[in-house]
């Protein structure tokens, strides 16, 4: 009897052994970005005329401040159910922020990968964004970017997608696809707020080309975020990169922001990064914009940055940039308290700390 009871024992903890390997394991991660930002102008939102110059603690000065768990089940064969959960967050103050303005307003889905791609479903980035990061020059840094004209001509829409359903292929031959479904969620009206965005992607060596679609209609349930994210445009891109061997890396990209009823942007852009030691990184990048619709309206923006890294999670960072915005463009220079600005030339330095968990 002793026997048979510790042999039940053994077993009972070989199951309980076996069902704790295939539960999931989850991830809390984030980051905390500061920084104090200066610029030579300010627009007044209310009359659009310059306010001044601004000197103040800004959140956010290169990534968004932002927490989130992801996970991931392994379910044999090749095949994981993986999900996301990701809040932006404002250091400044402790608000949302760097989101649609939803509490996990960045990312909230769930999917599930196998070789022959991974299917997403729930709020996530569109295929089009992702394209237009890949080529960035500055990483999409929140001061003196591609992201800072990206937010400029369509607030998050595009970036963060509500109701989205995602396809990504396997990457063969060095060539991968992506497909993006967003549902608008309006009862009788199949056409209010639907989305859709495709990329294609080439990647060989250090060499990587993609191009890029978007098209989003008004209106939906993604209406009731208080970030706009359902702005109606069609977005072309297509882009190019380099990585050399030294760690010089340098890109150009193709961006058109075409919105219903009003401005037709065409942005141009180009630039490099290169990490001149384990510890130290540079970039720059210049972004010209201009309406197709009236050649009047067009605007500069050129920025560098250096990066310095304590370690693997912490940095220290310092940017300045420069915009000039012509007719009615009102290109800025950060995401956070200065993404429009005033006609004529504005400069603006930003010096921060990130950390990563």
């Amino acid at each position: 009897m002793k026997w048979l009871v510790r042999c039940l024992a053994a077993a009972g903890l070989m199951s309980a052994a076996g069902v704790a390997s295939a539960q999931s394991t989850v991830t809390l991660y984030g980051i905390v970005d500061g920084s104090i930002l200066y610029t030579s102008h300010t627009m007044n939102m209310a009359t659009g005329q310059n306010a001044g110059h601004q000197f103040s603690f800004t959140d956010s000065g290169m990534s968004g401040s932002n927490f989130g768990m992801r996970g991931a089940e392994d379910l044999g064969g090749g095949m994981r159910a993986v999900f996301a959960l990701e809040s932006g967050i404002s250091i400044a103050n402790g608000q949302f922020s760097n989101s649609n303005g939803n509490f996990f307003g960045r990312q909230a889905w769930v999917g599930m990968e196998s070789p022959y791609g991974t299917v997403k479903a729930g709020l996530q980035y569109s295929p089009f964004f992702l394209s237009l990061y890949q080529t960035d020059p500055r990483g999409m840094s929140y001061f003196g970017s591609g992201l800072v004209s990206y937010v400029n001509n369509v607030y998050v829409t595009g970036l963060f997608n509500s109701n989205a359903i995602t396809y990504t292929s396997p990457e063969i031959a060095g060539i991968q696809a992506m497909g993006m479904f967003a549902m608008g969620g309006a009862a009788g009206n199949f056409q209010a707020g639907r989305q859709y965005s495709a990329s294609l992607r080439y990647h060989i060596a250090g060499f990587t080309l993609t191009g890029a679609l978007y098209s989003g209609n008004a209106g939906g349930s993604a209406t009731s975020t208080p970030v706009p994210s359902t702005v109606e445009f069609v977005g072309r891109t297509i882009g190019a990169s380099y990585r050399f061997p030294n760690s010089l890396t340098i890109s150009a990209s193709y961006a058109l922001y075409k919105v219903a009823q009003s401005f037709d942007n065409s942005v141009y852009s180009g630039g490099l990064s290169y990490m001149i030691t384990p510890y130290l990184d540079v970039d720059a990048g210049v972004w010209y914009t201009r309406d197709g619709n009236d050649g009047s309206n067009h605007s500069l923006l050129a920025s560098t940055g250096v990066q310095f890294y304590l370690s693997k999670r912490t940095t220290l960072y310092g940017q300045f940039g420069y915009v000039n915005n012509h007719g009615r463009m009102d290109t800025g220079l950060s995401i956070n308290n200065a993404l429009f600005e005033v006609s004529g030339s504005t400069v603006g330095a930003s010096i921060g700390i990130r950390h990563l968990f």
